[in-house]
């Protein structure tokens, strides 16, 4: 991990944040050219102040900075920088992407990742209801992002969780500190079935500033964004207000006109968010936006159809505009049930095929 040293050396000098790493990473190209650039050099990138670039030449490694990669290989943690090619596609997209991620488990290319967010002080409603969500879009094959936090954030994990699926969890702290301390068992759960990513140095305690920082990557990283329960003042509006700056989707679920923890939610609605009841509301509106497995922001306008794999191809062929039940589909191209049912539902989120009632797939026109 040696390679990482000017990484985190530079992430280190105060004052240089995120947007500005990244200026003077596409000025030099590398942070060891950043590190051994004149004074006047550092000077001709914007936001670099004559004061500030001496800073930069005058900067040296902290023994920290050894401790952090020490701790990070002795724990199973990754390291990855954003030129790494396990760094989320999406999230370099984004105005201000971390230049490094923390990360415990495997950061694979996420397939269809939907960040699903809400209330700490969840009602009873919100939380099953983000329990079944969650698990809804792990069994059609879509990766959960959230926050670990509190309610719905948990029961978003938890829901992923149930499903057999992948789930990403975003944290407004370093890897050492587990925030909220209840979701200890959870944050291992998640990094065997997906991974826990932060932004801050291991041991970085959960600011309340850090939460907004983390927001912009729950919602950077993903396609589209679910507020379940949100208050008129929560921190869950801010996520869905940086995923629409982000030009990414984003999901309202409905409340009671009762309940506090609706007001938000319903304001997203009345702003043009998509309600939603279930998963296929959410997939189907993505569903256009997904050109690879590693998914990619598709210009306005609806693509042409992904590329497929022979097993997708296969039944494809065997199908038509006609409505056709699973089961004489099955026997048509001797497979399994189980099998089929996962094809057909990789050929959902890509808008292949539609599912009608009673298990019957139809070609998309």
């Amino acid at each position: 991990m040696k390679h990482l040293v000017p990484w985190l050396t530079l992430k280190s000098v105060p004052a240089i944040g995120n947007l500005l790493f990244t200026r003077l990473l596409c000025h030099f190209g590398s942070p060891e050219r950043v590190l051994s650039a004149p004074t006047q050099a550092l000077a001709q990138v914007e936001g670099i102040t004559p004061r500030l670039a001496q800073a930069i030449q005058r900067h040296r490694t902290p023994d920290w900075i050894f401790k952090q990669i020490d701790q990070a290989t002795e724990k199973g943690y990754a390291i990855i920088t954003c030129l790494n090619e396990a760094y989320p596609a999406l999230l370099k997209q984004i105005p201000d992407p971390p230049p490094v991620l923390f990360v415990y488990g495997r950061l694979e290319k996420p397939f269809c990742p939907i960040a699903v967010v809400g209330s700490r002080k969840a009602t009873n409603y919100g939380l099953t209801t983000t329990h079944r969500l969650g698990a809804q879009l792990a069994e059609r094959g879509a990766t959960v992002v959230s926050g670990m936090a509190r309610g719905i954030d948990t029961a978003a994990h938890q829901g992923a969780l149930a499903g057999k699926g992948r789930t990403i969890a975003v944290l407004g702290s370093g890897l050492n500190q587990i925030y909220p301390a209840e979701n200890r068992k959870l944050f291992h759960q998640i990094a065997e079935n997906g991974c826990v990513v932060s932004e801050f140095f291991m041991d970085a305690a959960p600011e309340p500033h850090h939460f907004p920082m983390r927001n912009r990557i729950i919602s950077g990283m993903s396609l589209g964004t679910v507020v379940v329960e949100a208050a008129r003042n929560s921190g869950s509006l801010i996520t869905a207000r940086l995923a629409a700056e982000q030009n990414r989707e984003v999901f309202a679920v409905p409340g009671s006109i009762h309940a506090a923890t609706a007001k938000g939610t319903h304001d997203l609605i009345k702003q043009g968010a998509k309600l939603v009841e279930e998963a296929d509301d959410i997939l189907d509106e993505i569903a256009p936006q997904l050109v690879r497995p590693e998914t990619a922001i598709c210009p306005v306008g609806r693509p042409a159809l992904p590329p497929l794999s022979e097993p997708e191809l296969k039944v494809l062929s065997a199908m038509d505009v006609y409505p056709v039940h699973i089961d004489p589909l099955a026997r048509r191209l001797d497979m399994r049930i189980g099998e089929l049912a996962a094809i057909l539902s990789q050929l959902e989120l890509k808008g292949a095929v539609r599912q009608e009632a009673g298990k019957n797939f139809v070609r998309c026109k």
